[in-house]
C-alpha cells in the first residue's frame, strides 16, 4: 500500500513539473515579438482610370432609298466602295422619266411663244390685259410641269449626299424596286461619335471635374486590346438618367482621319480623371472578411488591431483609402498572415519610397 501512495506521489510530481515547464515556455513565447515592415499611409495626388463600354457610330449613317419605283438598270458603285459626294450610285429606269421631261419641255416652249404672241398683241391694244394675263398662267403652270418633270428624271439616278462608305445592297441589278425601298446604307467616318452610359456618382464627379473650356481626354481601347492612337473629347449628355439602369449617356468623338473605325465596331472608353490628396495604402496590406476589407493597424504600444476601411479607387498595386485610416497611422506591410489581432510586434518602419519600388510602382 505503502508502495501505491509513492507511485502516486512521483506521478503527481512529474504532472506537476510539466505543467510548470509549459507554463514558464508560454511566458517565454509570449515575450518573443517577431518583426514585420510596418509604415504609414501617405497623401498624393493621383489619377484614376474609368472604363466604359462604348458603341462606335458613324457621325452619319443613313438609308439610301429609292425616289421612283421601277427596274434598276444600272448600279454605279460596289459595296465597301469608298465614294465622293455627288458620285452616281443607283439609276432606276430613266428612259420614261427622260420621255415625260422632254414632253414637259416641248409644251413649255409651246406655250413661251403663245404668251410672248400676246404680249405683242397686248402692247398694241389688240387683246385685253385679261388674255395676257391668262397666257401668263399658263406659261408659268408650263416651267412648273418642266421642273417637276426634270425633279422626277433627277430622282432617277441616286447619287451619294456626302462622302463616306457604301454598305451591302439590298437589291440587285435588274430587280423591279418599289418606290421608298431601301437600296444600302452609307456611312460618314471621318468622325466617330462613340456612346458610353456613366452611373449617377461618375456623372457627378465627372460633373465636378469638368468645365466648358478643360474636358478630360477620352481615349478608345479597341477589341484587340489595342488603344487607338487619336485621342477624344465628350460632346454632350443626354438630358435623363434611365430609372431602369440608373445610368446616363454621354456622347463623345474621335477623329478618324484613316478611316480605322467603322459604325457598328465595340470599345471600352478609358477616362483618367485627377485626385487629390489621395489617400494611399499597399493592396498587398489589406485582407477581407465578409466582403469588407481591413489592415492590421499597430498601435502605439505595437500591438496589431484590425481596422476596416473604405477604398474610393484601386489603382495598380495601390488603394485609395477614404475611411477608416490617417497618414498619422502605421500599418503592417508584410506578414498579415503571421500575426493576429491583439498580438505584439516589433515594427521595422519602412518610408513609403521604399514601398513603392518593391511594388515597382514609381514615387511622385
Amino acid at each position: 500500500m505503502k508502495y501505491l501512495y509513492a507511485c502516486i506521489a512521483r506521478v503527481c510530481s512529474a504532472l506537476f513539473l510539466v505543467i510548470i515547464l509549459n507554463h514558464c515556455n508560454s511566458d517565454h513565447r509570449k515575450k518573443e515579438s517577431i518583426e514585420l515592415v510596418v509604415t504609414s499611409p501617405w497623401v498624393s495626388d493621383q489619377e484614376v482610370t474609368r472604363e466604359y463600354v462604348g458603341q462606335v457610330k458613324a457621325i452619319q449613317h443613313i438609308q439610301l432609298r429609292a425616289f421612283e419605283g421601277g427596274y434598276l438598270q444600272k448600279i454605279f458603285v460596289d459595296e465597301g466602295q469608298y465614294i465622293q459626294e455627288g458620285s452616281k450610285m443607283f439609276e432606276i429606269m430613266p428612259a420614261l422619266k427622260r420621255a415625260e421631261y422632254k414632253k414637259a419641255k416641248a409644251e413649255a416652249e409651246l406655250v413661251r411663244i403663245e404668251y410672248e404672241n400676246t404680249q405683242k398683241l397686248a402692247d398694241k391694244k389688240v387683246v385685253s390685259q385679261n388674255e395676257l394675263a391668262l397666257a401668263k398662267a399658263k406659261y408659268d403652270k408650263a416651267l412648273a410641269d418642266l421642273e417637276l418633270a426634270k425633279t422626277h428624271l433627277d430622282l432617277t439616278t441616286i447619287k451619294a449626299p456626302f462622302n463616306g462608305f457604301m454598305d451591302r445592297f439590298e437589291v440587285r441589278l435588274g430587280s423591279f424596286v418599289d418606290e421608298g425601298e431601301l437600296l444600302t446604307t452609307l456611312s460618314d467616318t471621318s468622325t466617330i461619335w462613340v456612346y458610353f452610359n456613366v452611373s449617377e456618382s461618375d456623372y457627378l464627379h465627372f460633373m465636378s471635374q469638368m468645365t466648358p473650356d478643360n474636358s478630360p481626354e477620352l481615349h478608345l481601347r479597341l477589341a484587340d486590346g489595342s488603344i487607338y492612337p487619336h485621342t477624344g473629347k465628350i460632346d454632350t449628355i443626354e438630358a435623363d438618367f434611365n430609372n431602369e439602369t440608373g445610368n446616363i449617356a454621354f456622347r463623345s468623338s474621335f477623329p478618324n482621319p484613316d478611316r480605322l473605325l467603322r459604325h457598328g465596331e465595340t470599345g471600352n472608353i478609358l477616362v483618367s480623371l485627377p485626385v487629390k490628396d489621395a489617400l494611399l495604402v499597399p493592396q498587398k496590406s489589406t485582407f477581407e472578411i465578409l466582403d469588407k476589407k481591413f489592415v492590421y493597424k499597430i498601435d502605439e504600444k505595437n500591438i496589431v488591431r484590425s481596422q476596416p476601411v473604405v477604398v474610393k479607387e484601386e489603382l495598380p498595386h495601390l488603394y485609395i483609402i477614404s475611411e477608416g485610416l490617417s497618414s498619422k497611422d502605421r500599418i503592417l506591410v508584410e506578414g498579415i498572415n503571421k500575426v493576429s489581432p491583439g498580438e505584439e510586434i516589433r515594427p521595422k518602419v519602412k518610408q513609403y519610397v521604399a514601398v513603392l519600388e518593391e511594388l515597382n510602382v514609381p514615387a511622385e
